[in-house]
């Protein structure tokens, strides 16, 4: 059985702190087994993360579309930010991925795809995620579960952690895997764990994002 947080972040996202050497030794302290690495229009991380972890690593990306961040799993190569929610799904597809689209009802995240575009580019959507730790009122997670359920989707978790004490906080303990189209099955066999991060793990952010402006090096 895995223990799977499945929206996560490295240093190579503009507002996080943890390095990979980092995230690897916290993820086995806290027998996490399986990450998906989703960097802001990035792929490094996840890269650097998978040379280092002796765990299931799953190649992601937070991309910012015109519309709002769309996830694209099991990536290959980088989509590039700021295209249309249409593109960035087919970027996505092209390379078989798979889309998720996370904290899709966040009330306090200007970030969350829009709606409109969500209603646009549900075909192609595989995966909802339904609990966001960084998500501030839990009934907005609760909304994201009710849309899932309504449209016969996979649904994830994730911590969205951006420091090294935020792994874990939301996960999906799942049966292993192989590829995407049984990461899909796995996730709908799955169960949701875990709890809301304080909200003041946004701050932590904000200081993240001023340390990278600093120049200053990563934590850990």
């Amino acid at each position: 059985m895995l223990k799977a947080d499945l929206h996560t972040h490295t240093y190579f996202s503009p507002d996080a702190l943890t390095s990979p050497e980092k995230y690897v030794r916290t993820c086995l302290e806290r027998r996490i087994n399986c990450v998906a690495v989703t960097d802001h229009n990035a792929i490094a991380g996840a890269l650097a993360v998978q040379k280092l972890a002796t765990f299931k690593v799953i190649i992601g990306e937070e991309v910012e579309s015109r519309e709002g961040e769309i996830i694209g799993l099991f990536l290959q190569e980088e989509v590039p930010g700021g295209l249309s929610a249409e593109e960035t799904v087919e970027r996505i597809k092209e390379q078989g991925g798979l889309v998720c689209v996370p904290h899709p009802f966040d009330r306090f995240r200007g970030e969350h795809l829009a709606e409109a575009a969500l209603t646009r580019i549900l075909p192609q959507v595989d995966i909802i995620e339904v609990f966001n730790a960084r998500t501030t009122r839990q009934a907005d997670n609760e909304r994201a579960a009710r849309f899932a359920e309504e449209h016969g989707l996979a649904a994830s978790a994730g911590s969205d952690a951006h420091s090294a004490r935020e792994l874990g906080r939301a996960c999906v303990e799942m049966p292993d895997f192989e590829g995407p189209r049984e990461f899909v099955q796995a996730l709908r066999e799955g169960r949701i764990v875990g709890r809301l991060s304080s909200p003041l793990v946004h701050l932590w952010s904000r200081w993240a994002w001023l340390r990278r402006r600093l120049g200053w090096r990563p934590i850990g």
